[in-house]
């Protein structure tokens, strides 16, 4: 969603260990104002989204990356970034920005991927993004095969269907052996699914947990080292819930909405292991900033933000989903990061490719 207007909280505030968390009266300076933070710069970025007219439709965006090069609808490469463009459908796009693979799959929000099931025999990359197409809403999945030749591709897999009326974030996570989606509803609600393959290798989801985050709320990031389910409320703060299903609906602030911190709204999250460290960046939309927080100690401790600042590609505003993936990623050879830009100085909206050391090397990490 775009940065707008801030309105004044008409509901109970949220509560936190009998203490109220309220919404702020404050916000970003508008479209285009990007705030205070380390500086770094995008090192490439993709193509404009094919929905233009000044339409918000660049969204969320996921990373796999593979050991050894893949096929991708014909093409070879080391893996692949997923991206939403929630009029029309997901783009596959390169470690080198350009696209891969387009599938119009209407409109899809968040997009996450993951490893871990076998179907039809084989190991499968599973992709998940929530999905707001009238008749479909829910969970939309897809296959692709590593192992895949000739024109193998991301495929459609079928479904998740849910009772969230609007489907607004996704995140996957792996738990042991099992695999999880959790899906978060524009109004907050939160979704927990085991995900499996069937005999005749479709897919099969169980409800495991159902709880409401309490207002408009859609980044989600699982880390399962450290049992913790991260989700942001756009106009409150990020919460640490456990990824444990059996933790019910118990949480802990992370970080409330401030000024120079997190600023409404509060979008995308995202972890990267970097070594035996990891790290959970966030998007402050209302200032076009990226707080980043270490999440593998006894609390989240923060570290400080950086912006993405005009270089050899245009800066970084008003960010929406974000991604981030440890260790070698093609051509970033100890993780990169990718974000949506809200405002790209030529054509639509398009995704930002960055590299992890400059981040790191920016905020001292």
């Amino acid at each position: 969603m775009t940065i707008r207007t801030l309105f004044a909280a008409t509901a109970a505030a949220a509560l936190l260990a009998g203490c109220a968390v309220s919404e702020v009266d404050f916000q970003g300076e508008g479209e285009g104002f990007v705030g205070q933070g380390v500086p770094v710069q995008a090192r490439l970025e993709t193509p404009s989204v094919g929905t233009g007219g000044g339409e918000d439709a660049a969204d969320d965006p996921a990373i796999w990356a593979s050991p050894t090069p893949v096929l991708v609808n014909g093409r070879s490469s080391p893996g692949f970034v997923a991206g939403t463009d929630k009029k029309a459908g997901l783009y596959i796009y390169g470690f080198d920005g350009q696209v891969l693979q387009f599938l119009p799959e209407g409109l899809l929000n968040n997009v996450d991927a993951t490893e871990g099931l076998t179907v039809g025999g084989r190991p499968r990359v599973v992709l998940g993004a929530s999905d707001r197409t009238p008749g479909k809403t829910g969970v939309a999945l897809y296959l692709f095969d590593p192992a895949g030749t000739g024109d193998n591709g991301v495929r459609p897999w079928g479904s998740i269907a849910t009772d969230v009326v609007e489907p607004y974030g996704f995140c996957f996570a792996r738990r042991g052996a099992e695999v999880h989606a959790i899906l978060v509803g524009h109004e907050g609600e939160v979704r927990q699914f085991v995900l499996t393959a069937d005999a005749a290798g479709a897919p099969v989801a169980r409800e495991v947990r159902r709880f409401d985050i309490g207002t408009i709320s859609e980044g989600c990031a699982a880390d399962a080292a450290t049992d913790a389910l991260y989700l942001a409320e756009e106009n409150v703060g990020v919460w640490r819930y456990r990824l444990d299903p059996a933790a019910g609906a118990g949480r802990t602030l992370v970080q409330g909405v401030a000024r120079d911190v997190l600023v409404a709204d509060a979008e995308g999250l995202t972890i990267i292991a970097d070594g035996a460290a990891r790290y959970l960046i966030g998007s402050s939309q209302g200032d076009s900033a990226f707080p980043v927080w270490r999440i593998d100690g006894a609390a989240p401790v923060y570290k400080g933000r950086f912006i993405v600042a005009e270089g050899a590609v245009d800066k970084v505003t008003g960010t929406d989903g974000l991604a981030a993936l440890g260790g070698p990623v093609g051509d970033f050879p100890e993780g990169l990061v990718v974000v949506q830009d809200d405002v790209n100085d030529v054509g639509t909206q398009n995704f930002k490719y960055i590299d992890w050391r400059d981040i790191r090397t920016a905020l001292g990490l």
